[in-house]
């Protein structure tokens, strides 16, 4: 599907294709193993090409419903194809992630973003699932000490840095309470 798919619109860097299972699905997998064990819901955000959410969703089949949120209708509508021929259940959403998170998805277990916005942006988005008990996982490049860094300066949160099984220079954030540090303004 990626490959069919890949020609009509660009969902994964087009050199990365032939390390698919090694840079993308391995990728995406690897995050299950830093879920709680009992995770029920799942949400990713920028959902994209469907990593890490599609793997996650395989994986966890049976045992988790997964919402991928992804605003751009053409990937969307990927998500939706992929999914029914892997034969996964999961909830895809064509909207930003401010209209989902929150709201219509308002608590969930676990919440994922794979390169979609800095650490500080990511908080943001994912707050209201974070701060009603979620982990955050985010997978990171060798810049996230400082993409924590940078968001302490609004958010005070419990971190741990796990290391990427698929690149040695990456981490994924586990994001475990969140909380907004108040304005001095």
């Amino acid at each position: 599907m990626l490959d069919r798919w890949q020609g009509t619109m660009n969902l994964v860097a087009p050199n990365t294709l032939a390390e698919v299972w090694t840079r993308h699905v391995a990728d995406g997998a690897q995050l299950v193993a830093l879920a709680p064990k009992d995770v029920k819901v799942w949400v990713d955000l920028g959902s994209g090409a469907g990593f890490p959410g599609l793997v996650v969703a395989a994986l966890l089949a049976g045992k988790a419903h997964v919402h991928l949120v992804e605003s751009n209708l053409k990937k969307a509508a990927f998500l939706r194809e992929t999914a029914r021929a892997m034969g996964v259940a999961v909830t895809v959403h064509a909207v930003r992630a401010e209209a989902v998170v929150g709201s219509v998805v308002p608590q969930a277990d676990v919440v994922s973003a794979r390169a979609l916005a800095s650490l500080t942006e990511l908080l943001t988005l994912a707050a209201p699932l974070l701060k009603s008990g979620a982990i955050g996982l985010f997978p990171k490049g060798e810049k996230a000490e400082l993409e924590l860094t940078q968001a302490s300066e609004s958010w005070k949160v419990k971190t741990s840095f796990h290391p990427s099984r698929t690149d040695p220079a990456a981490r994924i954030v586990r994001i475990e309470g969140l909380q907004e540090l108040r304005s001095n303004a």
